[in-house]
């Protein structure tokens, strides 16, 4: 099963929403109200939107393929592109997904990983990222990554506010 990390260009606009609205929805449907999650993924996943991210020096878009379909996708932040303030050394995981078919076999970590080593090519000394409280998955996965959980956040999804935990590995 061959398996690539392609970084995104504009090119891929149209592949991110796709893969975007599908792993959101394959996430977290069922969590909120149908009209608080058609809200999100209008607003965190059309195509201005996606671009507007895309054009965003500071971010980066990476889709991994499997037999050359797009399985997963990642998104970093740095700089003032993260959605807190942590600093000049900290890189942002912002969105680390893979669509259901894919999962348990090794993905997720091959995303976090890149991520590990872009952080670390840019002399990063932690990564961090926002994981939604009840996300019992993604918070066992990242445990086993070396995540702690250092705070937390709100996130809004149409008019539901969530909490979201931030969780931070040192690099150092």
């Amino acid at each position: 099963m061959p398996v690539t990390i392609q970084t995104c260009t504009r090119d891929d606009v149209l592949t991110l929403q796709e893969i975007g609205r599908q792993t959101y929805f394959e996430t977290f449907q069922g969590t909120t109200s149908p009209e608080n999650m058609d809200a999100y993924l209008e607003q965190a996943f059309n195509l201005k939107q996606l671009e507007k991210e895309l054009a965003n020096p500071s971010s980066q878009f990476f889709l991994l393929y499997v037999n050359d379909e797009a399985a997963g996708y990642l998104k970093i932040n740095v700089h003032d592109a993260q959605t807190e303030e942590m600093g000049d050394e900290a890189l942002e995981i912002e969105r680390l997904y893979v669509k259901k078919p894919f999962q348990k076999h090794g993905l997720g970590k091959m995303l976090f990983n890149h991520a590990v080593d872009l952080a670390r090519q840019q002399q990063k000394k932690k990564i961090w990222l926002g994981v939604w409280e009840h996300n019992e998955n993604a918070l066992a996965f990242y445990k086993k990554m070396g995540l702690v959980r250092t705070g937390s956040h709100p996130f809004i999804m149409g008019d539901d506010e969530q909490t979201d935990l931030i969780m931070t590995k040192s690099l150092a």
